[in-house]
C-alpha cells in the first residue's frame, strides 16, 4: 500500500512553468474556475506529460527572453497532445517562436496598466471585453513584457493590440491555441477571470473540483494507501494546515492518529496551550525543546541559516520523539501545494530563484523509518480552508493569520535571544488583541511584530533609555504574491504603541511598516 498512487480528476489542466513569479496564481485561478490545475516544471520529460494526461496545457510567463540563446522552450509533448494551449507573456511568445512566427525586442516595453483594443472577435475575450476610456472595445491589462510577437505563426490571427504590443493576443482557433501578452491570472487584469474561464469553456471543461468532491477523493485514497502499517505520526503546529490534516486523519484513520507538538520555544503567545486545550483530547504528545532551539541559535543573525538550523533540529527532535512511539507506520506533515511548487524550484536549471527556504518539504523520509503521508500536498490555502470547514474545524481557527515555519525566529532580527523573544511575543499578542477589539483582524490577510536589532533614545518616568524598537505590520492581499500595508486607523496604532511601550518591560519606540509588497516581503526576513 506505501505504492499507492493518489487518483487524479479526469480534468486537470497542466500548468507549465517558465519561472514567472505568477505562475502558482495561474493554477488557483484554474482551480478556482472549479478545474483541477498542478505546475509541472517547464522541463517536464515527455513521459510526465504523457502520463498526467491533461485536458489543456497553459505556459507561464517567465523572466527570460525567447530571443536569448538557450531560453527554455515548451517541450514538444505538449503540441503531441492535441489539446488546447494558452500561452501566457512569455509563454505566448514561446508560442510564436515554437509554430513558426518570430519575436523581436519591444519598443516600447510595457509594464503595468495598459488598455488593448480588440482587433477580431473571439469567443477567448468577446465576454470580457468592456469599453475603454477612448471608446474602442477592449480590455484593461496588467503587462509586464520587454520582447514581442512581430510575425505570428500561420493558422493564427491577432485579437488584441496595445501600445506596446501590436498583437497583444492572438488566436488559432482551429487548433484551439491562444496567447496572452498581458496576465489575465493577476487581480490588475480586472476581467481575467472570465478569459480563465472562457479558455477552460473552449477546452470542453465543466466545474468538477469542488471542496466536497476533493474530501471524498482524499478520504478514499487516503483510506486505500492507510489501510494498514500502524499508526499515523502526525507533526502538529497549530496552524491551519497541520489542524486541517489532523482532522482529516482522524476521520480516516481513527485513533491510529498520534499528534506530536514540538514546542520550539518561538511559539506566539498561548500557541501551545491552544494546541493542548484543542487536541489534548486525542492523544496529543508534547515535546518541550525551547532550550534546545535557543542553544542552536545563539549567535546566529543570518536568517538562511536561522531556517536550516531550526529545520535539521525539528526533524531531529521529532526523530527522537517518534522512536519512543510504538507501532508507528506512517509519518504525517501539512505540507500544502505552494510548499511544493516552491520546493521543486530549488533543483538545478530550475528557471526561478528561491526567496526563502523551506523546512516542511523533504528531508523528513530520509530520517524517519518509515513513510511519509502529506494529505494536502496537492491543495492551495484557501482550498485548505475550504476542506477544514467541511471537516468542522472551528472557523477560528481557519481564519488565523500565516505564520512562519520558523517561528519568532524570522521576526527577531539578527540573534534569536530570551530577552528578544520575550519582547516581540509580548508586542505582538497587544497588536493582535487591538486589531481584534477593533475589527480589524479579519480585515488584513496577516499582522504581526517584529523585534529590530536596534536601539533608540528614549525618555521613561525622567529616565534617559536605549531601548529595542518593534515595528508592527498588517498587510492586505488575496494571494500573497502581491500586497499593500494597511492603512490602520492612526487612533488604533496609537493605542497599540501606547499598550506595548507601558505594558512590555525593556521597549519604549513602536513603529508601523507601511511598505508595500513589492518592493518588500510580508515577512521581514
Amino acid at each position: 500500500m506505501a505504492g499507492h498512487a493518489p487518483s487524479l480528476p479526469d480534468e486537470r489542466v497542466l500548468v507549465l512553468d517558465f519561472g514567472s513569479q505568477y505562475t502558482e496564481l495561474i493554477a488557483r485561478r484554474v482551480r478556482e474556475l472549479g478545474v483541477y490545475a498542478a505546475v509541472f516544471p517547464w522541463d517536464a520529460s515527455a513521459e510526465e506529460i504523457r502520463l498526467f494526461a491533461p485536458r489543456a496545457v497553459i505556459l507561464s510567463g517567465g523572466p527570460s527572453s525567447v530571443c536569448e540563446a538557450g531560453s527554455p522552450r515548451a517541450p514538444e509533448a505538449v503540441f503531441a497532445l492535441g489539446v488546447p494551449v494558452l500561452g501566457i507573456c512569455y509563454g505566448m511568445q514561446l508560442l510564436a517562436v515554437q509554430l513558426g512566427g518570430t519575436v523581436e525586442p519591444g519598443t516600447p516595453r510595457e509594464f503595468g496598466y495598459a488598455e488593448a483594443a480588440l482587433t477580431a472577435e473571439d469567443p477567448l475575450l468577446v465576454p470580457a471585453a468592456e469599453t475603454l476610456p477612448d471608446g474602442r472595445r477592449g480590455l484593461r491589462v496588467w503587462m509586464s513584457h520587454g520582447d514581442r510577437v512581430d510575425q505570428l505563426p500561420p493558422g493564427f490571427r491577432p485579437l488584441l493590440t496595445s501600445r506596446g504590443a501590436p498583437v497583444a493576443a492572438m488566436a488559432d482557433p482551429a487548433r484551439r491555441y491562444y496567447g496572452l501578452q498581458f496576465h489575465p491570472e493577476v487581480r490588475h487584469t480586472p476581467r481575467g477571470h472570465e478569459i480563465l474561464a472562457a479558455f477552460l469553456t473552449l477546452s470542453g471543461l465543466g466545474r468538477s473540483w469542488t471542496p466536497e468532491a476533493i474530501l471524498e477523493r482524499l478520504t478514499r485514497d487516503l483510506g486505500v494507501r492507510l489501510a494498514e502499517g500502524g499508526r499515523v505520526l502526525l507533526a502538529l503546529s497549530g496552524g491551519v494546515d497541520s489542524t486541517v490534516s489532523a482532522a482529516l486523519l482522524r476521520r480516516v484513520v481513527g485513533a491510529r492518529l498520534v499528534p506530536v507538538f514540538v514546542d520550539t520555544g518561538l511559539l506566539r503567545a498561548g500557541e501551545r496551550e491552544e494546541v493542548e486545550a484543542l487536541f489534548g483530547a486525542d492523544g496529543l504528545r508534547v515535546v518541550d525543546a525551547g532550550a534546545r532551539f535557543l542553544e542552536a541559535l545563539r549567535g546566529v543573525g543570518d536568517p538562511e541559516t536561522k531556517r536550516k538550523i531550526i529545520g535539521r533540529l525539528f526533524i531531529d527532535v521529532f526523530a527522537e520523539e517518534a522512536r519512543r512511539i510504538q507501532g508507528v507506520g506512517w509519518f504525517a506533515q501539512g505540507t500544502i501545494y505552494p510548499d511544493v511548487i516552491e520546493s521543486a524550484r530549488t533543483r538545478p536549471g530550475s528557471a526561478k530563484a528561491v526567496i526563502k527556504s523551506h523546512h516542511n518539504v523533504g528531508g523528513l523520509p530520509d530520517v524517519l523509518p518509515f513513510p511519509l503521508v502529506e494529505p494536502l500536498r496537492e491543495l492551495f490555502k484557501d482550498e485548505v480552508r475550504a476542506l477544514g470547514a467541511l471537516l468542522g474545524v472551528p472557523p477560528a481557527l481557519l481564519a488565523r493569520h500565516p505564520f512562519p515555519g520558523p517561528g519568532l525566529a524570522v521576526r527577531v532580527l539578527g540573534e534569536v535571544t530570551a530577552e528578544a523573544l520575550a519582547i516581540v511575543r509580548a508586542a505582538d499578542r497587544i497588536f493582535l488583541e487591538e486589531l481584534r477589539r477593533a475589527g480589524w483582524y479579519e480585515r488584513v490577510a496577516q499582522a504581526f511584530a517584529v523585534y529590530l536589532p536596534v536601539r533608540s533614545v528614549a525618555v521613561m518616568g525622567d529616565a534617559r533609555r536605549h531601548d529595542p524598537v518593534v515595528a508592527l505590520r498588517a498587510v492586505e492581499t488575496e494571494d500573497f504574491m502581491t500586497a499593500r500595508a494597511a492603512e490602520l486607523p492612526p487612533d488604533l496604532l496609537a493605542r497599540c504603541a501606547r499598550r506595548i511601550t507601558n505594558e512590555v518591560p525593556g521597549l519604549s519606540r513602536v513603529v508601523y511598516d507601511c511598505t508595500s509588497k513589492p518592493p518588500a516581503t510580508i515577512e521581514w526576513e
